[in-house]
């Protein structure tokens, strides 16, 4: 099996793995129960949260663990509108978000707060001259995500958030995609708050956390709740926090090496499908606003559910897009930002690359596509 599906899902490393065992075996009781094997727990969910914040080069109490992704986003947006917005409030997002953002924004404006949508261009950029443009007396919120999970457009997350640090508006950041991948540290990032995953970085699924930044205010929004300061009910996943806490770790540590040797293969996954480059359309941008782990692309004539089924009989996992998406009839939502035809929106599928993917790999995948087209066309490619 070749599994090229990461940005939906990664498997889980051997140190995720076993610090999650650990935790459980050792560490199953309550962090809020007041007894001494509680207290062991609780001193261990602490030291999850000081490293997670060392990362980003955070505080420990600017660290809430969540279930993962979408709870992250959702409940770190309901957190800050409750405290900041109002009845009259404009708020601003782009048209490429996550389902769980567009999800957020699409509850206000049914609420009758004004929403700002955000187009892109041709690489899935937000323009930062738009932004500026947008901004309002009372605008009080504005969400842009930072890589997107189908085309892998890294959005200019520091000139977006000093435009809106000037502007005195609060700056959420879906982080999703790019935390362990790309450098981000708040202490440089004008960014408020940012919302992470564990199953997108080697981590167990059903973790993730949000950093918010002590500068700004925010509102539980389940009242009465006591876990996570106040932040998210429910019992503590202990072992799947320190789980999450450790793949983070291992990521960063491995960081630049790991996004050289992906790089390498997306540039040998190209080199390999060359005599068919004027039948692909690639999204996304080709220099440094892009993320090399995410190829989102087309081929002229074949749409991507049948590339995806051919490809899965040869035991080689890819996407026809955000695996929130799918089962939807619909085009996704940055097709429909990148306003793609029907029929171009239908060609999409995604192949994302992992640390443990090999060039063996890439180069029995390119080599399927092109039999795929090889059978179907003939002697056309010689």
């Amino acid at each position: 099996m070749i599994y090229l599906d990461h940005a939906a899902a990664t498997p889980m490393s051997p140190t995720a793995l076993g610090a999650y065992v650990k935790a459980a075996e050792e560490y199953f009781a309550n962090t809020s129960s007041l007894h001494e094997q509680g207290e062991k727990s609780k001193q261990l969910l602490e030291k999850c949260r000081a490293e997670t914040a060392q990362i980003i080069q955070a505080s420990p109490n600017e660290i809430f663990f969540t279930s993962g992704g979408t709870e992250s986003n959702i409940l770190a947006l309901e957190a800050i509108f409750s405290a900041n917005g109002q009845a009259d409030s404009h708020v601003i997002t782009s048209a490429a978000e996550h389902p769980s953002v567009q999800t957020f924004f699409k509850k206000l404006e049914s609420k009758g707060i004004e929403v700002s949508y955000l187009g892109v261009d041709s690489s899935g950029q937000i323009s930062v001259e738009e932004l500026k443009q947008t901004i309002k007396r009372n605008t009080v919120l504005a969400s842009i995500q930072h890589v997107n999970s189908e085309t892998g457009t890294i959005q200019p997350l520091h000139e977006i958030g000093t435009v809106l640090r000037e502007s005195g508006v609060i700056f959420h950041s879906d982080c999703v995609q790019s935390f362990t991948k790309l450098p981000i540290q708040v202490d440089k990032l004008p960014a408020d708050a940012l919302s992470f995953s564990g199953h997108k970085i080697y981590g167990p699924k059903g973790t993730g956390a949000v950093y918010l930044s002590s500068r700004i205010k925010w509102d539980s929004v389940n009242p009465l709740t006591t876990h996570e300061s106040g932040f998210r009910p429910g019992t503590i996943n202990l072992p799947g926090i320190a789980s999450f806490t450790a793949a983070a770790i291992e990521s960063v540590e491995n960081q630049t090496s790991g996004l050289e040797y992906i790089r390498g293969l997306r540039e040998l996954f190209f080199e390999e499908l060359k005599p068919f480059t004027q039948k692909f359309l690639v999204e996304g941008s080709s220099d440094e606003a892009q993320l090399p782990h995410i190829i989102g692309m087309g081929i002229e004539g074949y749409e991507g559910q049948y590339i995806l089924l051919t490809l899965d009989r040869y035991g080689i996992c890819i996407s026809t897009g955000s695996a929130c998406q799918s089962g939807k009839q619909d085009p996704s939502v940055m097709m429909q930002a990148l306003n793609r035809t029907p029929q171009e929106a239908r060609r999409f599928f995604r192949i994302s690359l992992g640390v443990n993917n090999t060039k063996e790999e890439i180069i029995r995948t390119a080599e399927v596509i092109k039999e795929c087209i090889y059978e179907r066309e003939g002697n056309a490619y010689g």
